[in-house]
C-alpha cells in the first residue's frame, strides 16, 4: 500500500466514524477507537477496497457480505464485551468483526455459520455475537451460553432486519428487537418454511 492509499483509507475511516457512527448514536469511545484501529479495506475483495467504508453491506468473494459499519458499531456497543467475557462469535475467523472483538474480549471462539450445529459440548460463554441476521436463534448457540449470558445478533422478522439482544434465563433466550437496520441475513438460520393455501 502506498502512502497515498494509506492516507486515503485513514481519511475514509475517520469519515465513517464522524458521518455514519456518531450521527447514528454510536458515541462510545471504546467502540469508535476499535473501529478506527481496524482497516475494513483489508476484509473486502481487492476490487471493493475503495468502497470499504460505504454505509451498506459489501459482497465478499465467498457469497457472504461484510455488513455496513453502522451494524458493527451498534452491535459492539450493545454487546459491550470486556476482558471478563468469554465470547462466541458466529462469523468468519479471519473476518472484520473477529478483528474488532479479539482485543476487547477475554477470549474469543469463532465458529462459521455453517458449522454451528456441530459445536462441541463445551460451553460456558458469557456472550454470543452473530455477524448477520437470523430468522431463528440457533439452539446450539443458546445452549453454549451460561445462565445470564448475553446474545447480540440481527433478526429477520417478516422480511425486516433489526438489531436484537437477549439474556439467557432458565435455560432459554428471548430476543428483544432494538432498532431496524439493514443487516445481511444468514441463510443457515432461516426458519423452516410453512405451507399455506
Amino acid at each position: 500500500m502506498t502512502l497515498t492509499e494509506d492516507r486515503s483509507a485513514t481519511e475514509a475511516r475517520t469519515a465513517m466514524i464522524v458521518s455514519q457512527l456518531r450521527t447514528s448514536g454510536v458515541n462510545e469511545h471504546w467502540v469508535l477507537n476499535a473501529m478506527a484501529a481496524v482497516a475494513r479495506e483489508d476484509f473486502v475483495p481487492a476490487a471493493m477496497r475503495d468502497a470499504a467504508y460505504i454505509d451498506r453491506a459489501i459482497p465478499l468473494e465467498n457469497g457472504r457480505f461484510l455488513a455496513a459499519p453502522l451494524f458493527h458499531g451498534k452491535l459492539l456497543a450493545e454487546a459491550a464485551p470486556t476482558q471478563d467475557d468469554t465470547v462466541l462469535l458466529v462469523g468468519e475467523a479471519n473476518g472484520y468483526l473477529a478483528a474488532l472483538l479479539r482485543p476487547l474480549a477475554g477470549s474469543l471462539t469463532v465458529v462459521d455459520p455453517a458449522e454451528v450445529a456441530g459445536l462441541s459440548d463445551e460451553g460456558g460463554y458469557s456472550l454470543a455475537v452473530i455477524d448477520g441476521a437470523v430468522e431463528e436463534l440457533p439452539t446450539a448457540v443458546a445452549a453454549k451460553l451460561v445462565d445470564g449470558g448475553r446474545v447480540v445478533t440481527g433478526v429477520v422478522e417478516r422480511g425486516v432486519t433489526r438489531l436484537a439482544t437477549g439474556v439467557k434465563a432458565a435455560g432459554a433466550v428471548s430476543l428483544l428487537p432494538l432498532i431496524e437496520m439493514g443487516i445481511p441475513a444468514l441463510p443457515e438460520f432461516a426458519a423452516p418454511k410453512n405451507w399455506s393455501f
